[in-house]
């Protein structure tokens, strides 16, 4: 359940439901894990899709019950009818796809008024490092705090720098927010007009 579990991509869920279109109906969360995020979103959205290519996330986000549709496949392939969400969110999934066929697909299925929000993460750079003291730091405290819930999708080494990405990101949504995090995250948000 949301609140009972917490890392670095948890912490930041907050700024995905926050961005949540007035009178928003249906949502997509691309590489929803075990759909923790999914369920944060149903208590707000009435529709809510959920699409992991990872087989075993997807029965686990089923096994969590409610009543939000799960479909395991590869998001770049699997068939939307475009313009038909009002949300799309994505956290720690970009990078382990094209960056730029993931982010065109995502403008192409969002409705104009719709928000996109991705929290991702980066290969670190030496220019980083203030960033990851500061993060560490962070990090301990509310491990302390809440404890660190290990999650169970897969994982991969993002190739893109933070400065890499901030320009690719920039190309591809012109308009668009985007914010470096101190744990180890940036988010990206962006209104389709």
């Amino acid at each position: 359940m949301p609140g009972d579990r917490w890392n670095h991509n948890v912490h930041y869920h907050r700024l995905i439901l926050e961005a949540i279109p007035s009178g928003a109906h249906r949502a997509l969360d691309v590489g929803c894990g075990e759909g923790s995020l999914c369920r944060a979103l149903r208590e707000r959205v009435p529709h809510v899709v959920g699409i992991d290519v990872d087989a075993n996330s997807i029965a686990l986000a089923r096994s969590a019950g409610g009543d939000i549709e799960y479909t395991q496949a590869d998001f770049l392939a699997q068939s939307f009818v475009p313009e038909s969400f009002d949300l799309i969110a994505s956290v720690a999934t970009l990078h382990h796809m094209d960056i730029d066929a993931a982010l065109a697909r995502m403008c192409d299925l969002l409705r104009p008024g719709g928000a996109l929000v991705v929290v991702g993460v980066a290969r670190r750079s030496v220019a980083d490092i203030p960033y990851d003291a500061v993060g560490f730091v962070a990090h301990r405290l509310l491990k302390l705090r809440h404890g660190y819930w290990q999650h169970p999708s897969p994982i991969a080494d993002p190739t893109h720098t933070y400065r890499q990405l901030r320009k690719i990101i920039g190309v591809a949504l012109p308009g668009v927010q985007y914010r470096r995090h101190m744990l180890f995250r940036y988010s990206v948000i962006w209104w389709k007009s």
